[in-house]
């Protein structure tokens, strides 16, 4: 499927590639994107359009996207958002803090006159909240999308955690009563050291993060109690902790902080996920992002389309300085014999990307989801096809079929 731009650049109804190509050879058109394959009209047209239903499967870590006409499913595509957020902010709020030890030690502390804005979300939810927005302008900059519809749905984190929980214990939540986050772990675990096979029972308690702190944060699912001697030969690594924390909340959180910001924003339409799972189970269908997508946009029995995956990666590595100047060493620069990072090449007879480089012009070319197709390419069997972009897209191998029940 071929989507097609009048000569103004606005979205009309996608054609098949064999009038793309005729338009193409005929000077008619031209190539406007590769992936998805967009082309451009030279001359007017009458512009006639259908309405097209986007449905958006939102998510933490993926997002479903079907678009839809009244005869077949004319756009699909999963995407996978980025997951280093956390640890990115993580590392810069470490940097920025020692910069300003070693550069500004002699000015006061300036904390009163910082004010967050109505509306304020953490970096790493709003840099979701924004994705999701920029994946529903993409789709709509391709077709004609008349209507969107985005799956929403209510997180009660007290009752995930316990189903059972009412009345005064409902409204009191893990840490009612207690002043210090530390006081409540230390309180939930008895006052004695976690570590099975402790023999210290030391009387001085630490308090240990299980995951660091800077991705796991302080809440108490990633804290435990262990004596002063546990936690200290644990940390010189003489001692291995078995215990795993939690998943954790936070793609309820998520959901629950922007569904319905992400709904007034782009001026959509809204359905749950029990209308979405009632009708995929219906129509048979397997449970996929790219399926619920195609249920929330109203699919039924349609003809269904080639999908596209989608990957969410950095854009910009954010360091000022490279070579001996930065910690990072043997870092090689943008451009390596004109290649960059995340590029879509063809190396023979196959279509990938640069997830590696080598200053010696040897390259580690992989598929979306991971699959290595070369370890070390060299650069002269490489041709560039598109140059590195925020979202890496490539066509699925398989076509989905709806089967009615």
């Amino acid at each position: 499927m071929v989507y097609v731009l009048n000569k103004n650049g606005r979205p009309l109804m996608p054609c098949s590639p064999r009038k793309a190509r005729i338009l193409l050879s005929a000077g008619k058109a031209v190539v406007v994107k590769r992936t998805p394959f967009v082309v451009r009209l030279v001359h007017g047209s009458s512009g006639y359009v259908q309405p097209v239903t986007l449905g958006v499967d939102s998510g933490f870590t993926h997002i479903g996207l079907s678009a839809v006409t009244d005869e077949a499913e004319v756009y699909a595509a999963d995407v996978e958002l980025r997951k280093d957020m956390v640890d990115l902010n993580s590392e810069r709020r470490i940097y920025r803090r020692n910069r300003r030890s070693r550069k500004t030690w002699y000015r006061q502390p300036r904390f009163d006159n910082r004010r967050k804005p109505e509306g304020w979300l953490a970096p790493s939810i709003q840099h979701k909240l924004d994705s999701h927005k920029k994946l529903i302008a993409e789709v709509k900059s391709i077709l004609p999308v008349s209507r969107v519809i985005i799956e929403v749905v209510a997180f009660d984190i007290q009752k995930i955690k316990n189903p059972s929980i009412e009345g005064c214990g409902y409204q009191g939540g893990d840490q009612t009563r207690f002043w210090n986050v530390r006081e409540y772990v230390l309180y939930r675990d008895g006052h004695r050291c976690q570590n099975p096979k402790c023999s210290h029972k030391g009387k001085i308690l630490n308090v240990h993060h299980i995951e660091s702190r800077k991705t796991g944060g302080n809440r108490p699912d990633n804290l435990i109690t262990l004596c002063g001697s546990c936690h200290d030969r644990h940390h010189k690594g003489f001692l291995n902790l078995t215990i795993t924390r939690s998943n954790g909340f936070k793609a309820e959180t998520f959901m629950s902080m922007v569904r319905w910001r992400l709904v007034n924003e782009t001026g959509a339409e809204h359905t749950y996920g029990h209308i979405t799972k009632t009708s995929r189970i219906a129509l048979g269908l397997s449970k996929s992002h790219i399926n619920d997508a195609y249920v929330i946009a109203g699919g039924n029995t349609r003809k269904r389309t080639e999908s596209f995956t989608i990957k969410q990666v950095r854009k910009c590595n954010r360091k000022l300085f490279k070579g001996e100047r930065s910690h990072i060493r043997n870092t090689a620069p943008r451009l390596v014999k004109g290649f960059q990072q995340y590029d879509k090449v063809a190396f023979q007879g196959r279509e990938c990307f640069v997830f590696g480089r080598r200053s010696t012009g040897y390259f580690d070319l992989r598929s979306l989801d991971g699959t290595k197709i070369h370890a070390s390419a060299n650069a002269k069997n490489l041709k560039r096809l598109e140059r590195g972009n925020t979202f890496l897209i490539e066509r699925s191998s398989a076509r989905i079929e709806c089967i009615a029940a």
